[in-house]
C-alpha cells in the first residue's frame, strides 16, 4: 500500500474514533461534574485538604483557589527539582539549576510542559514520577475544571455560585483522567513502551562503541503527557523515541489521546446548557478547522520543495522512517491544535509553509480543539465575540445560549484573546531587540521563525519546540517561564470573571431577531473569526518569518 493510501486510512479511523468518543466520553464526563454523590476517596481527600465538599464557590474565590493551588504546586515542584540528588531514585543526577527549576516548574503546573533539558540526562525517576507526572494530572483537571465553569456560568440564572473547585479537581483526576491513563498505559506497554525503574542498561551499538540507555516509569508518563494535552517527554527526543512511541500503531493512539478529551467536551456544554445542538455546532468549528491545518500541513510536507527533497520524493529530513510524511505532519498540527506540545518529528527541519502551520494553530488560540478545557473556553469565547459582531450588524442585543453579551461580557472575552498576542510578540520583539535572538542556529527569516515559534508556543501554554534554537540560558528559561505563567493565569481570570457576569443574568427567551447559534452559518461565522482575528493579529510577524522565507 502507497504511503498516501496508509495515511488516508490512519486519519479516517482516527476521525471515526474520535466521532465515537464524543458521545459516549461526553456524557460519561458530564455526569462526573453534575454528580451530587461523592465517592468514598473524594471524601477522604475533602478532609484531608479541610473542604466542604457541599459548599460551592463565587467566581471570584474560585480563581482564589485555582491561584493558590497552582502557586504551591509550583513552589513544591521547584523545591523538588532543587533537591533532586537528596532523592530516592534521582540516578546520580545533580540538583537542577535555579533559573532551569524554575522554568520546568512553572512549565508543568501551567500545562505547557516546554522542556529545556534532555529527560534522560537531568531528571531522576522520582522526580519524573512524583513531581512531573503529578502536575500533568492535576494541571490538566484545572483547565476542564475551569471550562466547566464557564458553562456553569451559561447554564445557571441569577446566582453567583458555580461549584467549587477543590470538588472539580478531585473528581476530574480520579473518575477521568487516571482511570483512562491507566488503561492507555497498559496499551503501550503491549505496543513495546518501556515501563520500569531501572537505571539503565549499557550496550555495544553496531559500531562498536558503548551507549547507556535509560529506563524508566516511562509508559505510564507517555499517556498522561498525550491524554492531558501536557506534553513534556520522558526522552529529548519525545514521541519520535521508541521507548515512549515504539510503532506506527502507538503512533495513533497518541494522537487520539491528545485529541479524544479535547473534542469530547462540546458535548459537556450541550448537555450542561439543555442543548446538544450547541455542542454539535461548537465541535463542528473545532473538527472544520482542524482538518485544514492536518490537511495543510500533510499538502506542505508532501509538496516537498526544494532541490534535495524533490530528488528524494519526499521532504523526510527530521521525521521518523516508522511515520512517514502523512503521520508526522498529522502528529505536528494534532499537537499544536491541542496544548500538548510533545513532537514526533523535528519541527525545525520542516519545509518552511509546513513549519508555518504549527504556529498558526497554535496563533488560533489552540482552540481546534485545544488544550483539554483550555480549547473549549477558548471556543466560547470566539463563540461570545461572534455573536457580538452580528449583534453590531443588525442593530440587535447579541445573545448566546440565552444569555445577553453587554459590556461587561465582551470587555472580559477582548481582554482574554489579547494576553497571548501581547505576550508572544513583545517576548519575541524583546529577544530579537537583544543579543538573546543570536542564540537560534539560523540566521534570516528561518531564525525569527524559531524565536518566534519559541515564545508563541510558551504564550498558548503549547510546549513544543521548533528547535534549532538554544534556551538553557538565564535570560530565555526566565522570560520563557513568565509567557507560561501568564499566558495560563490571566486568560484562566478573565474566564471565570465571564462565568461569574453570566451566572448572575437572568435568561432571556428567543424570539424571532434572536441569532441561531447551532445552525451552519453560525459555524462558518465562528471560522471566519477565528481565521481573521489571527490573521490581523500575526500576519506582520508571519511575515518577517516563515512566510518570507518560503516565497
Amino acid at each position: 500500500m502507497s504511503s498516501t493510501g496508509a495515511g488516508m486510512i490512519f486519519l479516517l479511523t482516527l476521525l471515526l474514533a474520535l466521532a465515537v468518543s464524543y458521545r459516549f466520553l461526553g456524557d460519561y464526563m458530564y455526569r462526573v461534574v453534575s454528580d451530587a454523590k461523592h465517592w468514598r476517596i473524594e471524601r477522604g481527600v475533602y478532609r484531608l485538604v479541610g473542604v466542604n465538599a457541599d459548599g460551592e464557590q463565587s467566581w471570584g474565590v474560585y480563581a482564589r483557589s485555582v491561584l493558590a493551588f497552582s502557586a504551591v504546586s509550583i513552589l513544591f515542584l521547584y523545591a523538588f527539582l532543587r533537591m533532586q540528588s537528596l532523592l530516592p531514585l534521582s540516578l546520580g543526577f545533580d540538583n537542577v539549576m535555579t533559573h532551569g527549576a524554575w522554568n520546568t516548574a512553572v512549565s508543568f503546573v501551567t500545562n505547557t510542559n516546554w522542556q529545556w533539558y534532555s529527560g534522560e540526562s537531568t531528571m531522576g525517576h522520582l522526580v519524573q514520577m512524583a513531581g512531573l507526572a503529578v502536575q500533568n494530572f492535576v494541571s490538566a483537571s484545572v483547565g476542564i475544571a475551569v471550562a466547566v465553569v464557564l458553562v456553569r456560568g451559561f447554564a445557571r440564572r441569577k446566582t453567583d455560585q458555580l461549584g467549587n473547585f477543590w470538588v472539580d479537581l478531585t473528581r476530574i483526576t480520579l473518575r477521568v483522567l487516571l482511570p483512562i491513563s491507566i488503561l492507555a498505559t497498559i496499551v503501550l506497554i503491549i505496543g513495546g513502551a518501556v515501563q520500569n525503574l531501572s537505571g539503565g542498561t549499557d550496550v555495544t551499538t553496531l559500531a562498536g562503541a558503548t551507549q547507556h540507555i535509560t529506563g524508566g516509569p516511562v509508559a505510564s508518563q507517555e499517556a498522561i503527557k498525550d491524554l492531558g494535552t501536557n506534553g513534556g517527554g520522558f526522552y529529548n527526543a519525545n514521541s519520535a523515541h521508541p521507548f515512549e512511541n515504539p510503532t506506527s500503531w502507538t503512533n495513533w493512539l497518541e494522537i487520539f489521546l491528545l485529541l479524544v478529551i479535547p473534542f469530547s467536551l462540546p458535548r459537556v456544554f450541550g448537555r450542561m446548557v439543555g442543548q446538544n445542538r450547541q455542542g454539535y455546532a461548537i465541535v463542528a468549528v473545532m473538527g472544520i478547522l482542524a482538518v485544514a491545518s492536518i490537511a495543510l500541513t500533510i499538502g506542505f510536507e508532501s509538496a516537498h520543495g526544494g532541490t534535495v527533497p524533490q530528488a528524494v520524493g519526499a521532504a523526510m529530513e527530521g521525521k521518523d522512517v516508522r511515520f512517514g510524511v502523512p503521520n508526522s505532519a498529522t502528529f505536528a498540527a494534532a499537537t499544536t491544535l491541542t496544548s500538548t506540545g510533545s513532537v514526533n518529528s523535528f519541527h525545525d527541519s520542516y519545509t518552511s509553509l509546513g513549519g508555518m502551520m504549527p504556529m498558526i494553530n497554535m496563533m488560533l488560540g489552540e482552540v481546534a480543539p485545544g488544550g483539554v478545557g483550555a480549547g473549549l473556553y477558548g471556543m466560547l469565547i470566539l463563540a461570545v465575540i461572534t455573536v457580538f459582531v452580528a449583534g453590531l450588524m443588525v442593530g440587535r442585543t447579541p445573545e448566546y445560549v440565552g444569555k445577553k453579551i453587554g459590556a461587561r461580557e465582551i470587555k472580559f472575552a477582548s481582554l482574554y484573546f489579547l494576553v497571548t498576542p501581547a505576550l508572544a510578540l513583545i517576548g519575541t520583539a524583546a529577544a530579537m531587540a537583544t543579543k538573546n535572538h543570536e542564540t537560534a542556529l539560523n540566521a534570516g527569516p528561518h531564525g525569527f521563525s524559531e524565536v518566534l515559534y519559541a515564545f508563541t508556543s510558551a504564550s498558548n501554554n503549547n510546549g513544543s519546540a521548533f528547535a534549532g534554537i538554544t534556551v538553557n540560558t538565564a535570560w530565555w528559561n526566565t522570560a520563557l517561564g513568565l509567557a507560561m505563567l501568564l499566558g495560563r493565569f490571566l486568560p484562566i481570570v478573565l474566564v471565570l470573571g465571564l462565568a461569574g457576569s453570566l451566572a448572575r443574568q437572568q435568561p432571556v427567551p428567543e424570539s424571532a431577531g434572536t441569532l441561531p447559534t447551532h445552525k451552519p452559518l453560525f459555524v462558518g461565522m465562528v471560522v471566519g473569526v477565528t481565521v481573521v482575528l489571527v490573521a490581523l493579529t500575526f500576519l506582520p510577524a508571519l511575515a518577517l518569518g516563515p512566510l518570507a522565507e518560503g516565497l
